[in-house]
């Protein structure tokens, strides 16, 4: 089967360890990613979720890879739309590299469906929660309020 990918990369101005941190840690994910938290023990063979301010479950899946603070990987599916759970799960890999005075953050997102629309909602959704994230660490502030502002396309 052909695989859809998409790969999104960030310097951000922190440490591998605060990085991770931010990664990993509900409340203060809150803050970039729209409200929206994971919950995890982070560890391989742990559940994972993503979910939103009301409790609602958004992905479900486990983590593959946990090796702090350098790489985590997880298998998830996407449990609302019922055309992106028809996909199957996708694997979501993040990894932490120290570059100077920064970290490059690097995201591979991928699943064994081409074209796929999973792969296509989280090129729109990575960029923003990751810019709010280096917004965040960087300045105190995250720089989107809302991840689709009126009159924006989902």
């Amino acid at each position: 089967m052909t695989r859809s990918t998409f790969v999104y990369v960030s310097y951000i101005r922190t440490t591998p360890e605060k990085l991770w941190s931010a990664l990993t840690d509900a409340e203060f994910m809150k803050q970039y990613w729209f409200g929206m938290h994971c919950e995890s023990q982070w560890t391989a063979g742990s559940s994972w979720q993503l979910v939103s301010a009301d409790g609602q479950i958004f992905d479900a899946g486990e983590i593959v890879e946990s090796e702090p603070p350098h790489r985590l990987v997880i298998r998830w599916q996407h449990q609302n739309r019922p055309e992106l759970k028809a996909e199957g799960y996708s694997q979501c890999t993040i990894e932490l590299e120290p570059s100077g005075a920064a970290v490059k953050l690097s995201i591979t997102h991928s699943i064994e469906q081409k074209p796929s629309k999973l792969i296509e909602a989280v090129s729109g959704g990575w960029p923003k929660i990751i810019s709010n994230l280096k917004s965040l660490l960087e300045t105190g502030s995250s720089v989107l309020q809302e991840p689709y502002p009126t009159g924006q396309k989902a």
